[in-house]
């Protein structure tokens, strides 16, 4: 369905909930290194290393291998930076979201490769920072989905 990129993910029970996100979901992770931690830390086997079986992640070098496997598709930054709303584009199946580190966002040159129309924002109160990137990625992927009519999940 859709692809989730953490480029250098510093903080393990983030990454944990997104592979229980990704494993409930169907959206496949791809993880670029360097990690701030082991994929065996354990606060990442606790908050859903458990999941990792159930879900499609991937480990990358850099970002330039990533993009170099998801050539061809659509990327879309998540980004403080950004001035689309991310529930405005009509996303298609093999969409990428791509998220950056926790303490700083994703770097400057990364960004610039992105043009402005791929640059989301989650609106939040303009005196916040910027949200958890587990909920970031949950909003994201759940509004992508939603756009789809949740295809292939059990609904009620």
């Amino acid at each position: 369905m859709f692809d989730v990129v953490l480029l250098q993910p510093e903080i393990p029970p983030n990454t944990g909930n997104i592979i229980r996100l990704a494993a409930n979901s169907g959206v496949r992770l791809h993880l670029v290194e360097p990690l701030g931690y082991e994929l065996s830390d354990r606060h990442l086997a606790r908050a859903g290393l458990d999941y990792h079986d159930l879900a499609c992640v991937s480990v990358h070098p850099h970002w330039k291998a990533c993009r170099a496997v998801l050539a061809g598709r659509r990327f879309f930054a998540l980004t403080t930076k950004g001035s689309v709303r991310h529930d405005a584009p009509a996303f298609a199946a093999g969409d990428v979201f791509v998220f950056g580190p926790e303490s700083r966002g994703l770097p400057d040159d990364v960004l610039a490769g992105f043009p402005a129309e791929a640059r989301l924002r989650i609106p939040m109160r303009p005196t916040n920072r910027s949200m958890n990137l587990s909920n970031a990625v949950a909003v994201v992927v759940y509004e992508a989905w939603r756009q789809f009519d949740f295809g292939g999940a059990v609904t009620g």
